[in-house]
């Protein structure tokens, strides 16, 4: 059977349970409801645009490298890598995920020799840097970091809390 097919019977199967209206490309955010799916469960309260998840990361990033509890204990944060989510559970919050490198101490420096006999380049080593993912709410209204942690090495170490 194609896949377009199976998907066109789970919707009717899902309708005759008396479900709402579903699209395959919703499956995985439905939740169970009385023997169906509703793909509007999981809905969140207001439409983010990318645009604002930016400013917030940015408004994140700012936070971070402005606190000296950071910077101790974390490293300087060198580079946003990705973004991994953003939305707005609450209203007038904000919620963004994204990894971030940060790098603490190392300024470890090493000479690639250059092709042709050109001398040596002097490049950063990036000794000691690690990837965090950070996890932040931001309030819409006054733009202040309402909460904002850090799970250092993507989850499988400690997490970090900034004190808001």
């Amino acid at each position: 059977m194609k896949r377009s097919s199976l998907a066109a019977l789970f919707a009717i199967a899902l309708s005759a349970l008396g479900c709402v209206a579903f699209a395959p490309s919703q499956a995985i955010s439905a939740r169970r409801c009385a023997g169906g799916f509703s793909p509007s469960s999981t809905s969140l309260s207001a439409q983010v645009t990318q645009k604002e998840a930016q400013g917030g990361i940015d408004k994140v990033v700012q936070a971070l490298r402005r606190d000296r509890s950071a910077k101790t204990e974390l490293g300087d944060l060198t580079k946003v890598n990705n973004l991994l989510g953003f939305g707005s559970p609450k209203p007038n919050e904000l919620a963004v995920r994204f990894n971030a490198s940060f790098q603490k101490g190392g300024m470890g420096r090493m000479a690639k020799a250059m092709p042709f006999g050109l001398g040596q380049t002097n490049e950063s080593e990036g000794r000691g840097t690690m990837v965090g993912q950070v996890k932040a709410s931001i309030d819409t209204k006054t733009g202040r970091v309402t909460s904002c942690s850090v799970f250092r090495d993507l989850g499988y170490g400690r997490a970090w809390n900034m004190k808001c």
